[in-house]
């Protein structure tokens, strides 16, 4: 049991990596310094739908599951 939850967690790490890597960088560069931020995008409108808010949730899935993964390697290892 204990060699499986450490596999995991390294999968889990590998996963985690990977995702936050993909994520879109949240700078505007010198766009949002001169005021050209502010502009009714195909993306503002559906921020809900892109992919920017799928990495953020599987971030925060994997952390989760990394978190409870490192809780029970505490326990069974």
């Amino acid at each position: 049991m204990g060699t499986f939850l450490v596999v995991l967690e390294f999968f889990l790490a590998i996963l985690l990596i990977v995702v936050v890597m993909l994520q879109p960088s949240k700078q505007d560069g010198l766009r949002g310094f001169i005021g050209g931020g502010a502009q009714d995008t195909f993306f503002s409108r559906n921020k809900g739908r892109t992919s920017e808010v799928m990495y953020a949730r599987a971030t925060v899935i994997l952390a989760a599951l990394m978190a409870l993964n490192t809780i029970l390697i505490h326990y069974f290892v």
